[in-house]
């Protein structure tokens, strides 16, 4: 019996609520990916090691992990348990949606580009309702854990699920599903870069 080891493929997505779960089960489906909805919840509330159980249990990848501190400006469960997924050897981080909140005092976190809430992609971050600001930064609520993992992609978005409707359920969150699609295509050039140039 043959026994292929591959990593499983996850991607980060820094919010947990309803509607971001919402958000993220319909754009999954529309993907083919996965979602693990118990990463869901404000905030996170299963351990690194928990969260790594359930992406070894998903049928398929690339898998969805949802983190949420909920404004703690703290290490939270959720920042911890950031570090033992990124670290994890049988895991392959391809990056991270860092969503933009109306949060202070936090640092913010610099991006490759952004989904804004036509769907665009822009140069600069974006706020909470998905319109372009003047830095190449998102900040949100656990954004700036994202900080220090050393992630291939990291993609700016507002709010998943709201953006003033732009991304509701009902109109099957299209913003989030244009930013998942976009960070599969960054990674996949980000791999095939890496590649040539080790050649």
């Amino acid at each position: 019996m043959e026994n292929v080891h591959r990593k499983k493929r996850v991607i980060l997505v820094t919010d947990g609520d309803t509607f971001a779960r919402r958000a993220l089960e319909i754009a999954a489906k529309q993907l083919k990916m996965r979602v693990i909805s118990r990463t869901a919840g404000n905030p996170t509330r299963l351990s690194g090691t928990e969260i790594v159980h359930f992406v070894k249990q998903a049928a398929y990848d690339p898998v969805l992990v949802m983190f949420d501190d909920n404004g703690d400006g703290n290490q939270a469960g959720g920042e911890q348990a950031l570090h033992v997924i990124c670290n994890h050897p049988d895991i392959e981080v391809m990056g991270a949606l860092a969503v933009a909140s109306n949060t202070s005092l936090v640092k913010g976190v610099g991006i490759d580009f952004s989904i804004d809430a036509d769907g665009h992609t822009v140069s600069t971050g974006v706020d909470k309702d998905g319109h372009p600001i003047h830095r190449y930064m998102v900040f949100g609520d656990t954004v700036d854990a994202l900080r220090d993992l050393n992630l291939p992609v990291i993609i700016g978005i507002g709010d998943l699920g709201k953006m003033s409707g732009s991304d509701s359920p009902e109109r099957a969150a299209p913003v989030t599903t244009a930013a998942l699609r976009q960070l599969m295509e960054a990674y996949e050039a980000r791999t095939r870069q890496g590649a040539h140039s080790n050649h």
